[in-house]
């Protein structure tokens, strides 16, 4: 099972170029797609669940070009997209049973399925109530039972955690591991904590462009070395905070702890401490915006 994506790139009517050159292979695992919003994430999405045409390069599923042959890959495609919206009225039953007619899915197998969903998703008890008093975890995790209607071999989410509160966020990341098995996870973010508690790979996104496609651990080890830990009086903290890239700033008893990701110490003070994925993450974003800013030859 395989996926790649070969020079992908995507402009809109007004010029502006949302993908450049974009090019990855994924098989079976959890990817995290992730960048700052804007980066070109959402766009990138669309090409791959045959929603919009690049307009330069390929896709292909196990080597049949998805572009020339969508259908090729809908049949085996579950996606959950970021707008994803339920019908308040509908039941989860109910709903279920109306995304599987319009997916084409018929037959006594569909009752099943759905029975299997809502038992997995935890959703079993509440199926008979109707959507609109669910909270926004649960309509979530709807929106992921309607992806899973199909046992699709590729499943995409964009932006699934975002406005979910801190428990139903932690519970959904460890639903999205739990799913990979023998199938293909891209998870878009924004949100570094997402891809490091689910990802067994990370692509970085930015201005459209793939910076780094790497396991976590390699990610952390291009800036070992360069985080530092800085305390630092509370009356030095906005100037200490002109530094480069500093990654966090928390107020604790003994004064402000700042983050920062250095080449050199940034204070006297300054003690190096172990780089997690946000810093490596800043880190690459960082040295990217600097090479698009700076004067060409």
């Amino acid at each position: 099972m395989q996926l790649a994506i070969d020079g992908i790139s995507k402009q809109y009517k007004n010029s502006i170029w949302a993908l450049r050159d974009f090019s990855l292979t994924l098989r079976p695992g959890v990817f995290a797609l992730l960048g700052p919003n804007g980066a070109g994430k959402s766009t990138l999405i669309r090409i791959l669940a045959t929603i919009t045409k690049p307009t330069q390069g390929k896709v292909s599923w196990n080597g049949v070009d998805m572009l020339r042959f969508p259908d090729s890959i809908r049949g085996v495609l579950g996606y959950l997209p970021q707008d994803f919206g339920v019908y308040p009225n509908l039941s989860a039953v109910e709903f279920l049973e109306y995304i599987a007619a319009l997916k084409g899915l018929g037959g006594r197998m569909v009752g099943k399925r759905i029975q299997e969903l809502l038992q997995a998703l935890n959703l079993f008890d509440v199926r008979k109530r109707p959507l609109g008093s669910y909270s926004g975890g649960m309509k979530q995790r709807i929106g992921i039972a309607q992806a899973l209607l199909n046992d699709p071999q590729l499943l995409i989410v964009d932006e699934p955690t975002a406005g979910l509160d801190p428990e139903e966020r932690v519970r959904f990341r460890h639903l999205l591991s739990d799913l990979a098995g023998d199938r293909i996870v891209i998870l878009a973010t924004h949100i570094v904590s997402d891809a490091e508690a689910a990802a067994t790979e990370v692509a970085v996104i930015s201005h459209g462009r793939l910076l780094r496609f790497a396991v976590p651990e390699a990610l952390l080890q291009a800036v070992e070395g360069k985080v530092w830990q800085w305390v630092i009086p509370s009356a030095e903290a906005n100037s200490a905070r002109q530094q480069p890239l500093v990654c966090s700033t928390i107020r604790r008893a003994d004064g402000v702890h700042i983050r920062v990701v250095a080449e050199s110490p940034p204070g006297s003070t300054a003690v190096s401490v172990a780089p997690m994925l946000e810093d490596a993450y800043l880190y690459l974003l960082s040295n990217a915006d600097d090479a698009i800013r700076a004067p060409g030859p």
